[in-house]
């Protein structure tokens, strides 16, 4: 996930682009939801820090923030036959700032769901759990919403933050199946498709497997 916002390209898209707003708005805009990812990226970094000095434990095997690109924001804007303004964004597009939060041990994923979420700052907007229910496709990860305040000069902001919560073993699958997705033609696909959601099974079993087996020498080291 890599912060594509204020790239020379996306600038001139928004210099040729008919939009209902002033450039200097827009980019305003981005970079309060930059800002939103600075703060949920800040919190999870502590937390981990903090398993680690008090249990020498992290829980948190890399944390990855991406900001969706300009193009991406006025495409999906368009496709629900709206104008291009910033109040229509900030309704209509919640995913812009987004955080990947890798861990190694299922327990870990609702540890920090949980402890993230006990933060009184920290507002739930929605939560999809496609762990205990995998999507079709055999798609595994812990979807959040989560609204939290940015102050700025002028006082708090609220932003809405996506965050993917998944395992190393999930995180692999789901970088594979976008590979899928967008460099194979449909007859190739769906052959691979297939194939993969076999993985999904398995490595369903893997991440059960490896807790219990995490879980087993804590319990014979307490």
């Amino acid at each position: 996930m890599n912060d594509m916002a204020g790239t020379a390209s996306e600038y001139e898209l928004l210099m040729n682009s008919d939009l209902e707003v002033s450039i200097q708005e827009f980019l305003d805009q981005m970079m309060i939801y930059r800002s939103g990812i600075k703060e949920i990226r800040t919190k999870l970094e502590v937390l981990d820090d903090e398993f680690q000095t008090k249990y020498s434990y992290n829980p948190i095997h890399h944390i990855e923030s991406r900001l969706k690109s300009i193009k991406s924001i006025m495409d999906k804007i368009k496709e629900k036959g709206l104008e291009i303004t910033i109040d229509n964004i900030r309704k209509n597009v919640t995913d812009i700032a987004g955080i990947r939060v890798i861990c190694n041990y299922l327990d870990d994923i609702y540890r920090i769901e949980d402890l993230l979420l006990a933060q009184n700052d920290v507002k739930l907007l929605r939560r999809r759990d496609y762990i205990k229910t995998p999507k079709p496709s055999g798609y595994q990860s812990l979807h959040l919403i989560v609204e939290v305040p940015i102050f700025l000069s002028d006082g708090p902001f609220p932003i809405p933050v996506e965050i993917q919560i998944r395992t190393i073993a999930m995180d692999f699958w789901a970088s594979l199946e976008h590979k899928l997705k967008y460099k194979t033609d449909n007859e190739v696909a769906e052959d691979l498709r297939y194939r993969l959601k076999i993985c999904a099974k398995a490595i369903q079993e893997l991440d059960t497997e490896m807790q219990n087996i995490n879980n087993a020498i804590a319990d014979r080291n307490s």
